[in-house]
C-alpha cells in the first residue's frame, strides 16, 4: 500500500463521526436532487410517453352492427389517413345499479349509464394498465376506468333490466390512454349483457397519420364516417380532450418541482461545501505534519480530495439507491395524477446527479486543500495549535485580515457584556470564530426555511383552491335528480321542493343551480350558462376579480370564457335563446376550470325560455349543530316522489392536489434533513476545534447543562436570522409559483388562495428556522456535555 493510500485511509478512519456526517449529508443531498429532477422529467410530456407505450388510439368508434356490414367496416380501416386499426370489439351500453355488496353508494342506487367492452387486457392497440386490483379472470367480473369508476374494487353492480338480472363484481381499475370505454368485461360476457332482440355494438380503434389538432381529428372522423352508411356510428370519441387535460395537469407540476429542485441543488452545494471544506480546514496541522514528512502541496491536495471522496462516494451511492427507492411511491402518485409518465428514475438522471455531487465534493475540497498545502510547514503546524482568530492572522498575514480579526474581537467583547449567563454569551459569540463557515451554514438553514415555507403555503393554497373548485358540490345536503342514464324526470315542482326545504328544521340557507339552453351571442357554443336561484352567497364559489351577481342583467364568468371570447370584467355580453336576446354585464370572474357563465334566473326572464326542472340541484346549508345525515334522511321522503333524492354533500379528494401535497412534503422533509445535517456538521467542527477550550471551561466549573446551553446558543442567532430571512423569501417564491401553476391549469388564483400566510402561520415558520438549527446542534451539544474534562484537555 502506498503512503498516499495510507494517509487517505487513516484520515477517513480517524474522524468517524465527521465521516459519517459527510456520508449522510451527501446521501440526503443526492436523494433530494434525484427525486426533484426525476419529478421534473416525469412532468415533461407524460401523456405522449404513455400513448406510445400503451399503443394509444386517436379515435374510438362504436358502430351499430345492424346498420353496417363487415365489408364496410373493413373498408373503414383503409380510409384516407388511417395508419392502424383494431377491432371489432363487442360493446354494449348498460344502465346498472349498485349491487348488494356495495356500501357507497347504498345498494340499489342508480349508477351512470356506461359503455362496457369485451376484450383482453392487451391488444394491438390501447393496452390497459391495472392500477388497483387485477384483470378479469372469468365472466361475472368487470374492470372500470380508473378515475371514473362509480364503484370501488370489491363492490358489485347489477343490471335489473336484463334477463336473469346479471351481477358483475368490480375486480380492478385500469388506465386507458384513449379512454376507450367506461369498463371492460370478458368477451363472452357481452352476450349476457345485451337486451333481447338486439345485437352488441362493435368498437373499432384507429390511429391516423395526422392527428395533432382538432381540425385534423375532425377530418379523420369525417373520413371514417364517409366509409360507412349514415347512422352506423353511434359514438365516436377522440384522444384530444384526454391529451389536453393530461398535459395541462402535467404543466402545473413544473413550477413547484422546479422551485424545490433549485432549492435542493443550492442547499446540496452549500452543505457539501461546508462539510468538505470544514473537514480539510480542520486538518491544517495534520497537513503541516505531512509536509514535514516530504509531501508536496499537490500530494497533500490529492490526499485530502481522496479523503473527502471516499465518504462522499459512499453517500452518493446510497443517495442514488435511496432516491430510486423513494421514487417508487412518489412517482406512483405522480403517475396516477398525470395519467401517465415515468414510474422509475431514468439512468441518465442517476448519472448526472452522481457526477455533479462528486464534482462538487472535488471542487470544494480542492480549494482549501491547495490553500493549506501552500502554507509553509512551520505555519501549518502553528495554525493547527492556535485559536481560530490567530489562524486567520497566521494564514493571511495581511493588515486587512488582522483588522477583521480585531473587529470580531470587539464584537465578542460586546456580546460578553450582555446581561445573560456567561455560558450563553460564549455561545452567542461562538459563530464569530468562523464567520465564513457560520454564514454558509446559516444560508443553508435559510434555504431549508424557504422550502418549509413554500410547502406550507402550497398546502394551504391548494386546499383552499380545491375548495373553490369543488364549490359546485358544496352544501351540507344536496337535493338533485339521481343520474342513472334513464329518462329525465319531468315537471318537478320547484316551489314544492323549496317549501319542503324551508319547512325542514335545521335549514339555514339554500340555492339551486341549473344549466339552461341559453347561449352567449358570438360564442363558439362550448360555453355553458348556469342559472341560480336562492341565496348563493355562502356557496363557496371564489372570485378572482369583481363580485358575484346580485340580480338580473349581471353575470359572473370563468377565466376560460374571458380567454375564449376575449372579454374582460366590465364588458357586456348578449344572452340569446330561440331568437330572443337580453344584455348582461360581466361583473366578476369566478374560479372554475370550466367554460361557464353564471347568472341569476331572473336574468333569463326576457328570453322566455323554460328551464329544465329535472336538471335542477338544490344545495342546503344547515344551522350550527344540525345533524347532516338525520336532516338528509328526513328530507328525502319529501322530495323522492318528485324524482329527487337528498344526500349529504361529499368532499371529493383531488388526486392532483393530493399528489402535489405529497411531493412537496417529501421534498421539504429531505431539504430539512439536509439543512439539519449542515448545522450538525458545523457545530461538530466548531466543538472539536475548541475541545481544549471546552476542557478549560469544564475545569473552571462549567456544568454539563451549561455546556449544552452554550453549544445550543451558538446556533440560535443563525437559526433565528434564517427564519427572519427565509420566511419572507419563501412567501415571495410561493407568490410566484402558485400563479404559474394556476396559469398552466388555465385559471387565475383568487387573493383568498394566495394570501394564506396569516400571523398564526408566519410566527411558527419564523421559529422553524430556530428549531431546525437547534435540532441540528443537539447531538454535538450532547457530545460536548458528556466529554470528560481530562479527555478534553488532552485532545488536540
Amino acid at each position: 500500500m502506498s503512503a498516499m493510500s495510507k494517509v487517505v485511509r487513516a484520515g477517513v478512519g480517524r474522524k468517524r463521526v465527521q465521516t459519517l456526517v459527510m456520508v449522510l449529508t451527501t446521501m440526503m443531498s443526492v436523494t433530494a436532487c434525484i427525486l426533484a429532477l426525476g419529478l421534473l422529467v416525469a412532468a415533461q410530456g407524460p401523456y405522449e410517453r404513455s400513448f406510445t407505450d400503451q399503443h394509444g388510439a386517436h379515435l374510438n368508434v362504436v358502430y351499430d352492427q345492424s346498420k353496417v356490414s363487415p365489408a364496410q367496416l373493413a373498408a373503414a380501416a383503409h380510409a384516407p389517413g388511417v395508419t392502424a386499426s383494431a377491432g371489432p370489439l363487442p360493446a354494449v351500453m348498460v344502465q346498472p345499479r349498485s349491487g348488494p355488496e356495495t356500501t357507497l353508494p347504498p345498494a340499489g342506487s342508480p349508477l351512470p349509464s356506461m359503455t362496457l367492452v369485451g376484450r383482453a387486457q392487451h391488444g394491438p392497440m390501447d393496452d390497459l394498465r391495472i392500477t388497483k386490483g387485477r384483470w378479469i379472470a372469468s365472466p361475472g367480473e368487470v374492470v372500470f376506468l380508473d378515475g371514473h369508476s362509480p364503484l370501488a374494487v370489491g363492490d358489485s353492480m347489477e343490471l335489473p333490466d336484463l334477463p336473469g338480472h346479471p351481477t358483475l363484481k368490480v375486480v380492478g381499475l385500469a388506465t386507458s390512454v384513449s379512454w376507450s370505454a367506461d369498463g371492460w368485461v370478458a368477451p363472452e360476457q357481452v352476450a349476457g349483457l345485451t337486451a333481447p332482440g338486439t345485437t352488441p355494438a362493435a368498437q373499432y380503434l384507429y390511429r391516423f397519420a395526422h392527428a395533432g389538432s382538432d381540425a385534423e381529428m375532425e377530418a379523420d372522423h369525417a373520413a371514417i364516417a364517409a366509409a360507412v352508411p349514415n347512422g352506423a356510428i353511434t359514438k365516436a370519441t377522440t384522444y384530444r380532450p384526454v391529451r389536453e387535460e393530461a398535459n395541462r395537469t402535467a404543466s402545473t407540476f413544473v413550477p413547484f418541482v422546479t422551485a424545490f429542485g433549485v432549492l435542493g441543488l443550492a442547499m446540496s452545494v452549500l452543505i457539501i461545501g461546508v462539510v468538505v471544506s470544514g473537514a480539510v480546514s480542520a486538518a491544517t496541522r495534520r497537513i503541516g505534519i505531512l509536509k514535514s514528512l516530504g509531501f508536496t502541496p499537490a500530494q497533500v491536495a490529492r490526499a485530502y480530495v481522496g479523503q473527502a471522496l471516499i465518504p462522499a462516494g459512499i453517500g452518493t451511492a446510497l443517495g442514488v439507491l435511496g432516491g430510486n427507492l423513494l421514487s417508487v411511491p412518489v412517482l406512483g402518485i405522480a403517475h396516477k395524477a398525470l395519467r401517465g409518465g415515468l414510474l422509475g428514475i431514468p439512468i441518465w438522471v442517476d448519472v448526472v446527479v452522481a457526477v455533479a455531487a462528486l464534482g462538487a465534493v472535488v471542487g470544494t475540497a480542492l480549494v482549501p486543500a491547495l490553500r493549506a498545502g501552500r502554507l509553509r510547514t512551520v505555519e501549518a503546524l502553528a495554525v493547527g495549535r492556535t485559536a481560530p482568530g490567530a489562524k486567520r492572522a497566521a494564514a493571511g498575514g495581511a493588515a486587512g485580515r488582522a483588522g477583521a480579526a480585531g473587529l470580531m474581537s470587539r464584537v465578542q467583547d460586546l456580546i460578553g457584556r450582555l446581561p445573560v449567563p456567561r455560558a450563553l454569551s460564549l455561545g452567542l459569540a461562538s459563530p464569530l470564530n468562523r464567520p465564513g463557515r457560520s454564514a454558509t451554514t446559516a444560508a443553508a438553514v435559510v434555504l431549508g426555511t424557504v422550502g418549509v415555507t413554500l410547502c406550507v403555503g402550497l398546502t394551504l393554497s391548494l386546499s383552499s383552491l380545491q375548495g373553490g373548485l369543488e364549490a359546485d358540490r358544496t352544501g351540507k345536503v344536496v337535493v338533485q335528480a339521481p343520474f342513472d342514464g334513464s329518462k329525465p324526470v319531468d315537471h318537478v315542482d320547484e316551489a314544492a321542493v323549496v317549501k319542503a326545504i324551508e319547512s325542514r328544521p335545521g335549514t339555514k340557507a339554500w340555492y339551486s343551480s341549473v344549466p339552461v339552453a341559453a347561449t352567449v351571442a358570438g360564442n363558439t357554443g362550448r360555453t355553458e350558462v348556469v342559472a341560480f336561484a336562492g341565496d348563493a352567497s355562502w356557496s363557496g364559489f371564489q372570485l378572482v376579480s369583481g363580485r358575484w351577481f346580485h340580480g338580473p342583467g349581471e353575470v359572473t364568468v370563468s377565466a376560460a370564457f374571458l380567454r375564449t371570447d376575449q372579454k374582460k370584467v366590465g364588458d357586456t355580453v348578449t344572452l340569446t335563446d330561440h331568437g330572443r336576446n337580453t344584455p348582461a354585464k360581466i361583473i366578476g370572474e369566478v374560479l372554475t376550470t370550466q367554460d361557464v357563465v353564471f347568472t341569476d334566473r331572473s336574468s333569463l326572464e326576457p328570453l322566455g325560455g323554460a328551464i329544465h326542472a329535472e336538471a335542477i340541484s338544490f344545495h342546503i346549508d344547515l344551522t350550527p349543530g344540525a345533524d347532516v345525515k338525520a336532516y338528509a334522511d328526513g328530507l328525502d321522503p319529501a322530495v323522492s316522489p318528485m324524482g329527487l333524492s337528498a344526500d349529504p354533500g361529499e368532499a371529493h379528494i383531488n388526486i392532483v392536489v393530493l399528489a402535489m401535497n405529497t411531493l412537496a412534503g417529501t421534498l421539504t422533509l429531505l431539504l430539512s434533513v439536509v439543512a439539519g445535517l449542515g448545522v450538525l456538521n458545523t457545530v461538530l467542527l466548531d466543538t472539536r476545534e475548541r475541545v481544549h477550550d471546552l476542557g478549560v471551561l469544564k475545569a473552571l466549573g462549567m456544568s454539563p447543562r451549561q455546556t449544552t446551553g452554550m453549544v445550543l446558543t451558538s446556533v440560535c442567532g443563525s437559526g433565528l436570522l434564517a427564519g427572519l430571512v427565509g420566511v419572507p423569501i419563501g412567501v415571495v417564491v410561493h407568490h410566484l409559483v402558485m400563479p404559474a401553476m394556476a396559469n398552466a391549469a388555465g385559471i387565475d388564483v383568487p387573493d383568498v388562495d394566495l394570501t394564506v400566510f396569516a400571523p398564526s402561520v408566519v410566527g411558527p415558520l419564523i421559529l422553524g428556522g430556530l428549531v431546525l438549527a437547534l435540532v441540528g446542534a443537539l447531538l454535538p451539544a450532547t457530545w460536548a456535555a458528556r466529554t470528560r474534562t481530562v479527555t478534553a484537555l488532552r485532545t488536540e
